[in-house]
Parts: C-alpha cells; sequence; structure tokens
C-alpha cells in the first residue's frame, strides 16, 4: 500500500521541487503542486513532474461560476491528475459541473473551510457557524453534489467522514508533533488525522525545508 503522504512542493522553482520530489519518492505517496507552481510553470511543469511517477494532487481551488470552472477543468483534462479541487462554496452546480468535466479517473475534492482561518476570521467574512459547524455544512453540500471528497484540518476529518464513511478526505496542516504550526491555525499530527479518517495527508514545509528532506519524510512515515 502506497504512502498516505503527499508532499507539498509549494515553490516557484521547477528543478527544486524535481529534486525534493526524487528525494523522497520512497516515502510518500504523491505530489501536490498549487498556484504557486502552476502560475511559474504551468501544465508543462506538471508533465514534467508527472514524469518522476509519483500521482499528482493538482491543487488549484477552483472558484467561479459553474461554466467557467468546468471549462478550466476540461483543459487541465490531457494531464489527468489523481486529485484536483474546487471551493465547496463555490455552490452545489458548480460542484456537479466540476465533477462532470474532470477525467474518469481524478478525484474531485471541495475545499471546506481553509486551515488558515478559525471561528474569528469565518465571522469577519460574514460566517457566523465555527468552523466545525461551516465544514460539516460544506462537506453535505458536496455530498449531494456528487464529488468524492473535501479537505478539511484534521480536527473536523472525524465528524465528516461519519457523516459520510464512503468520502475522501484530504487534510492539509498536518505538523508532527514537535514542528511549528507556520500560518497554520487547525493543525494536527499526521498519526492523529489517519486515526481519525483521513484518506490522504498533506505535509510541505516539515519535509522540504527540513536539512534532508528524506530523511523527514521516512521519520513522519514512521509514525503512520
Amino acid at each position: 500500500m502506497s504512502s498516505p503522504i503527499y508532499v507539498a512542493l509549494d515553490t516557484p522553482d521547477l528543478d527544486r521541487a524535481a529534486a525534493i520530489a526524487k528525494r523522497v519518492r520512497h516515502h510518500v505517496g504523491g505530489i501536490k503542486l498549487g498556484l504557486e507552481f502552476f502560475m511559474a510553470n504551468g501544465r508543462s511543469g506538471v508533465k514534467e513532474m508527472a514524469e518522476i511517477g509519483l500521482p499528482i494532487f493538482l491543487d488549484l481551488k477552483f472558484h467561479d461560476i459553474p461554466n467557467t470552472v468546468a471549462k478550466a477543468i476540461q483543459a487541465l483534462r490531457p494531464l489527468e491528475p489523481a486529485i484536483l479541487t474546487v471551493h465547496a462554496s463555490g455552490g452545489r452546480a458548480m460542484l456537479e459541473d466540476a465533477k462532470a468535466a474532470a477525467p474518469t479517473g481524478t478525484k474531485v475534492v471541495a475545499v471546506t473551510t481553509l486551515t488558515s482561518l478559525d471561528g474569528e476570521d469565518l465571522r469577519s467574512i460574514g460566517v457566523e457557524r465555527d468552523p466545525h459547524e461551516q465544514v460539516l455544512r460544506l462537506a453535505e453540500l458536496a455530498h449531494e453534489a456528487g464529488v468524492d471528497g473535501i479537505v478539511c484540518s484534521g480536527a473536523e476529518v472525524a465528524a465528516a467522514k461519519k457523516a459520510w464513511p464512503q468520502g475522501f478526505f484530504v487534510v492539509p496542516g498536518v505538523r508532527p508533533a514537535e514542528g511549528p504550526a507556520g500560518d497554520q491555525k487547525r493543525v494536527v499530527t499526521p498519526r492523529t488525522a489517519l486515526d481519525a479518517g483521513a484518506s490522504i495527508l498533506v505535509v510541505g514545509r516539515p519535509i522540504t525545508q527540513a536539512e534532508d528532506p528524506d530523511v523527514a519524510a521516512r521519520a513522519i512515515e514512521a509514525t503512520l
């Protein structure tokens, strides 16, 4: 069974991203490429990273009118990412169109509440639910819309999985017990997230900024 760890390569430097991926490939299950990487390197960069042989999680968090999101995902079909993200707050029609536009083998997962947000942040944008309630509401919407799963913090994944046993749960904001939280506000350890029901764990800086990324990835994998 492959590792549930996906390493987040949030860098515009293609050579650095490829070097890290090659170093850690035996201790991770896939590569997450986000906006920073994609804006710098585009589709060709994603294709080059795919040649390393690990599944690609393309984390572009689409959020627009349904037709625009569907056409954007159709444009990415040749890349055949293993996982693709959209924002759950884009609404049911957008989620349905995103899933319909995605390649057959691609899991479409809906971002619920960013792990950089807490209750005060949500209230500042007019959301009166606390993060836990908001995640569960958006998880219900995503399930109804027919996408494959959601992105949520480890603090909410157990409740989301209980409500959606067959869902696919991506948990970012994962940090080793001794590591700093950085700009994440709702973090858990990799073992805690996996035990709570995470399908995959997204780990970035604890691996990519380590003195030896391979040793760091191996140490995290050992806790699982």
